[in-house]
């Protein structure tokens, strides 16, 4: 399902960004019109981004094994609901989906391409082990996210960054293939090798800038719980999820950056996590008062 996922999705980049293209009149960068390579890279940059954002709802459905809440069965549920629609009433956005996925470990996360078309999951654990309070800290995490629109900020700097990824790389691919290498010949191999290289490594270097985004965003949607569910609450659901730092997360690679509970282990490079080390936020909302 994952590999249908992954090729579905580039499929439709590829087509949006083809399409867009031949309006615009760039099929592809060709000499030195480094006008048209930026608008051919920021299509190709953008059209990735964007397209995953469109579809993140129901991405994360199928990938996470989501259940939507429509109809209550339980007081759990209803409980649930109800919940979310009085932190949404008060973050001033409309009422997200709410689901419940099937895993162990405590976890959550909102997705959806605006503040008015959201999705709020659970994780099964996180319910049946977290008091009723921390639940709600979370939720207001989540809502929090939500209500600060940091899916689309996300997507817009993943676009921006991929964009000029690609555009220096190419850059530095020509100047291989024609200074270097001195070809006059259309783009030789020593373009597309040089190109890759430079891609892999600016694209490594590019993504701390998405990560140090990521991790600014969590202390900002851990302000908004705090201001929505109360600071002792929100702090309380931190340091549940600290105590249970040994449970493995299983989260998807491509919801990880959105969940609650995301970079746990100290051994990752700092620059690379996506969320801050738990203490660090329990921290800054107990500077916060």
């Amino acid at each position: 399902m994952r590999i249908l996922l992954f090729l579905a999705t580039n499929l439709a980049v590829l087509l949006i960004a083809s399409i867009t293209l031949k309006l615009l009149g760039v099929d592809r960068f060709t000499g030195q019109n480094y006008g048209n390579l930026l608008i051919y890279c920021a299509v190709f940059g953008f059209a990735g981004s964007l397209v995953s954002l469109f579809i993140s709802k129901w991405m994360a459905k199928m990938s996470t094994g989501t259940e939507i809440i429509s109809q209550p069965r339980t007081r759990h549920e209803q409980w649930l609901l109800q919940t979310v629609e009085q932190l949404s009433r008060e973050a001033g956005i409309k009422m997200p989906e709410v689901g419940i996925f099937p895993a162990y470990e405590a976890n959550a996360f909102a997705t959806g391409w605006n503040r008015n078309d959201a999705l709020v999951a659970v994780s099964q654990g996180l319910l049946e082990r977290f008091s009723p309070d921390e639940v709600r800290a979370v939720l207001a995490h989540e809502i929090g996210h939500v209500a600060n629109g940091d899916m689309v900020t996300l997507a817009l700097i993943q676009g921006v960054v991929n964009t000029f990824v690609m555009f220096f790389a190419r850059i530095f691919g020509t100047f291989v293939d024609k200074v270097v290498l001195k070809n006059e010949e259309g783009e030789g191999i020593g373009y597309f090798i040089a190109t890759i290289a430079a891609e892999l490594v600016l694209g490594i270097l590019a993504s701390t800038i998405v990560m140090w985004f990521s991790r600014r965003r969590e202390f900002r949607a851990d302000e908004a719980g705090a201001q929505l569910a109360g600071t002792r609450s929100m702090v309380g659901a931190l340091q549940r999820l600290q105590a249970e730092q040994e449970i493995p997360v299983h989260m998807p690679d491509t919801m990880t950056a959105f969940g609650i509970n995301g970079a746990k282990k100290a051994s990752l490079a700092a620059l690379f996590m996506s969320h801050p080390p738990l203490e660090e936020r329990i921290r800054a909302l107990l500077q916060r008062g």
